[in-house]
């Protein structure tokens, strides 16, 4: 899987290495497009019915501008919104507005065991699915994810090393 280039984030504790960075598909972008080419349509209908009004053009224009901006919404939600895989931690950071964002973290020692899912057919096509990791405080389940099995992989093998390398020996020693 390819990894991007964010090697520090807010947060990040002393010794705390990033393995892999991953947003959700972007096909989950869909409803922006859709609202996009729905506003052009409606703003276009009265241009067609009453064709010698230039001001309609306006109206049009306007529909267009507004849909652009309900697409401009939905992408940046999707480019703010992202997971990272560390070696001690899973954090999700979402965006859910302009100003507002959540962020959860789940250590890599808490992790009881790990699932993924390509939902039929438009998943194995698009190439995404679910991610679901189970801990001892609740589920994450991560929907949407572009390739979904090498993220897992990634993920089991962080689990793996840090049990091995001793990552969690000094929150155990607590």
């Amino acid at each position: 899987m390819k990894k991007q280039n964010k090697t520090s984030f807010d947060g990040q504790r002393k010794g705390e290495k990033v393995e892999l960075v991953f947003r959700q598909h972007s096909i989950t972008m869909w409803s922006g497009f859709v609202f996009l080419v729905f506003l052009t349509i409606v703003g276009f209908v009265p241009i067609l019915i009453w064709s010698g009004e230039k001001w309609l053009y306006w109206v049009w224009l306007g529909c267009f501008i507004f849909g652009c901006l309900g697409l401009w919404r939905v992408y940046m939600r999707w480019y703010y919104s992202y997971y990272l895989l560390t070696n001690q931690r899973v954090r999700q950071v979402v965006q859910q507005g302009l100003f507002r964002k959540a962020v959860v973290d789940l250590g890599l020692d808490k992790i009881q065991s790990a699932s993924y899912e390509v939902p039929g057919i438009f998943g194995g096509m698009f190439g995404y699915g679910t991610l679901l990791i189970r801990s001892q405080v609740g589920d994450m389940k991560i929907t949407m994810v572009r390739k979904p099995e090498e993220t897992y992989n990634v993920l089991l093998d962080l689990m793996d090393n840090g049990v091995v390398d001793g990552a969690f020996e000094a929150e155990a020693e607590d």
